[in-house]
């Protein structure tokens, strides 16, 4: 990736809208110098590599400067790079712009402990989706006002989607007629854990 200057390359669709996607990229580049750290275009969609400090400024702008109007954002979702980066986590927000018909994907890759701003501020839809990331997670989002579970239980050990989250889980829960309740109990394997090798006879 280059330093403010955004890459990709032209496979499945027209040179024309390439360079228009390639141009307004490189804009929002020279417009936003000290937050943007570069980008690229894959399947004819633009990513952009923003420093998670200036998450907030640069939201803002995309939602209301006149060229961009990103009023709605779709989606927020979080991916673990444990192993294959430096950075630990990549939060993406997927951004629409109605009046132009035209999708932004701003990429943001922090450390495990880092805080990442509230897009709250910004986009009111981002509570529930940051809920979200936190839960599965673990990234915290600073200036988010409700930031608490919202897909498991209140007792929940553990977020499920990170790569060092163990398949099995921690804990099974079963219900116990006697009980008439739902119980959770630390899981039992019926053997213990091996991994096997292709090669071997």
């Amino acid at each position: 990736m280059q330093q403010n200057k955004i890459i990709g390359q032209v496979r499945g669709y027209t040179k024309s809208s390439y360079s228009l996607i390639q141009h307004f990229g490189n804009l929002l580049c020279e417009s936003l110098p000290k937050y943007i750290l570069g980008g690229m275009i894959i399947k004819e969609e633009l990513i952009v590599v923003v420093q998670s400090e200036y998450l907030s400024e640069v939201l803002y702008y995309l939602r209301s400067h006149t060229n961009c109007q990103y009023k709605v954002l779709s989606d927020l979702t979080c991916v673990d790079l444990q192993g294959d980066t430096n950075a630990r986590f990549a939060i993406i927000y997927n951004l629409l712009s109605v009046r132009y018909t035209s999708r932004l994907r701003i990429k943001v890759l922090i450390q495990e402990n880092n805080l990442v701003p509230s897009a709250t501020s910004v986009y009111n839809s981002a509570n529930w989706l940051e809920r979200e990331a936190y839960d599965m997670f673990g990234v915290i989002f600073s200036g988010n006002s409700d930031l608490r579970r919202i897909l498991t239980d209140y007792g929940f050990e553990g977020h499920p989607l990170r790569k060092d989250f163990p398949l099995s889980g921690f804990v099974e829960v079963s219900y116990q007629d006697s009980l008439k309740r739902v119980v959770a109990k630390p899981i039992e394997l019926s053997q213990e854990f091996r991994f096997f090798e292709s090669g071997s006879a």
